[in-house]
Order: C-alpha cells, then structure tokens, then sequence
C-alpha cells in the first residue's frame, strides 16, 4: 500500500528536500505541499493524505492549531499529524503533541527514522525520536502546573507499568516486544489498555502522561 503524505513548510527549500526524502521510498507518495498552515487544512481535507507532515513555525496559521483542527480531540475524523521541527526543545512541540500530533522529529533525523515516522503514523502507530523526546517531556511535564494529573481508570498492571515506562522512552511496539520479550500483538494489547486506562488518544499522550506522573523518574 502507497503511504501519501502532505508536506507543510514555509520553507521552499525544506518543502523540496523532504518531498526528496520520502518519494524515494517505494511505498511512499508526496501528494500536495503547503507554505502555510491554512493552505495545509485545505489541502488536507480536500487530498485527505494517510499523513501530514507539519512544521510548527509558519504564517497566517501555525502547525499548533492546524493540527488541532485536523487532529485535535473534537474531530470526529481525525487525521495522522507528525511534527517536524528545527528546535529540539520548541515549547510549541509539547502543545503541538497535545494538539493531536503522533509524534514528532528533528528535521535533520534523516532520512531513514523520516521515512520510519511517517510509516509508524500511516500505521496507526507514533514514532518519538528518544535522544529528543524524551528530554522535551520531562522538560514540560516539570514546568507544568502543580495540578493531579488524571488517574487511570483501572489500576495499571505490572506489565502494564513497564510497557508505558518503554512507550515513554520512545520505543516502537516491536521493539519494546524486544526489550520484555512478549509477544507484538500482546504489546499491541497492553498499549490498547492503556489508551482506555488513561483516557490517551494515541502512544504520544500516554508517554505525556507517564512523564507528568514521575513514571520516569522513579514515581509511582
């Protein structure tokens, strides 16, 4: 299956470089590219592509709110979002995420983990680049309000605890199968109860969550 992509940068040149990037890859299709945050809503719901690849600095309409409209918790029809962004530690990344984005990305990641998130998006799935994800949350859940955070549901399984512990560390379903060596589709099922558990749209927002908990520094 042919994964189609828009592509949103006010950069030209960025436009043309990851449209480069991702035609080269054989299951993947550039279908429409946007200068702007409006001109990508438009495209967006007119091409309805398998993913959005957004910038978060552009004129007019940010890639903040046109995730939000796309992707964000009222949208009955949700699209795949992955950010990509020049700054590793943008404020507007957390905001973007809690947006509705999948994940996000460097613009200098590569080709490869490029190609790899979008898949992870297309798939249903969140590609998060560790060595920066996981900084920019613990920096974010540290600064946010002293409030409680929602609680799950049901209380977290054991197996439950150290699979969220490896979703917030970055890593893909198949590779956290790896690391507790259990089964993919039991992954699949852990990270489908902890969705329901903590009320989480995607992987994104359980590791969000599991960082604003203290999961990852030891916390219960």
């Amino acid at each position: 299956m042919t994964i189609r992509v828009l592509i949103a940068d006010d950069q030209e040149l960025v436009r043309t470089g990851l449209s480069m990037i991702l035609s080269a890859q054989p299951d993947i299709e550039v279908v429409g590219e946007a200068s702007d945050g409006n001109e990508a809503i438009t495209l967006a719901r007119r091409l309805r592509p398998d993913v959005c690849l957004f910038d978060i600095r552009m004129p007019d309409l940010d890639g903040i709110e046109a995730t939000r409209i796309l992707a964000g918790p009222d949208v009955d029809d949700p699209m795949a979002v992955v950010i990509i962004t020049t700054f590793d530690l943008d404020a507007y990344v957390f905001e973007a995420l809690r947006a509705g984005a999948r994940g996000f990305l460097l613009k200098d990641a590569g080709p490869e983990l490029l190609a790899q998130a979008v898949r992870a998006a297309a798939g249903g799935d969140a590609l998060i680049a560790p060595n920066v994800t996981v900084r920019l949350l613990e920096a974010f859940s540290g600064a946010q309000p002293a409030a409680v955070p929602p609680q799950p549901i049901e209380p977290l399984t054991e197996r439950e605890e150290q699979v969220l512990a490896e979703v917030a560390r970055g890593l893909s379903n198949t590779e956290i199968a790896s690391a507790l060596y259990i089964t993919l589709s039991t992954v699949k099922s852990h990270v489908a109860s902890l969705m329901t558990k903590l009320g989480a749209r995607n992987r994104v927002e359980i590791a969000i969550w599991a960082h604003q908990t203290g999961r990852m520094r030891g916390g219960r």
